[in-house]
């Protein structure tokens, strides 16, 4: 199993290539940034610490089910600040929203049978 220093700096060496495509190319930026990079890493790492298909379907439709809440926040963000309102408070109003949704998402989907 891959220590956790190797991931982090693995997770972290993939940040820092978004930011510097981002600085120069802000368009191309969003687009590595919303690639799911990030999930399929975190796959690669649990299956290699659990080799279980079951468990893997579960985290990846979990993962989807999880995505959406997290989208309007990148609709409210640029909504604020184009009204003017500051980054930081932009970016907690969006941050919070999120939040309250996958609290919602967390309620609610079990009821449709959803495994979360």
């Amino acid at each position: 199993m891959m220590p956790l220093a190797i991931k982090a700096v693995l997770s972290g060496l993939l940040i820092a290539l978004i930011w510097e495509i981002g600085r120069k190319l802000p368009t191309v930026g969003a687009l590595v940034a919303s690639l799911p990079l990030v999930s399929v890493l975190g796959m690669v790492f649990l299956w290699n610490a659990r080799p279980d298909a079951e468990n893997m379907a579960v985290h990846a439709q979990a993962t989807f089910w999880y995505v959406l809440p997290s989208l309007p926040m990148f609709l409210v963000i640029p909504a604020l600040l184009r009204h003017g309102v500051p980054f930081w408070v932009a970016l907690v109003a969006g941050c919070v929203l999120t939040v309250l949704l996958y609290l919602a998402m967390m309620q609610i989907g079990p009821r449709f049978g959803l495994k979360l």
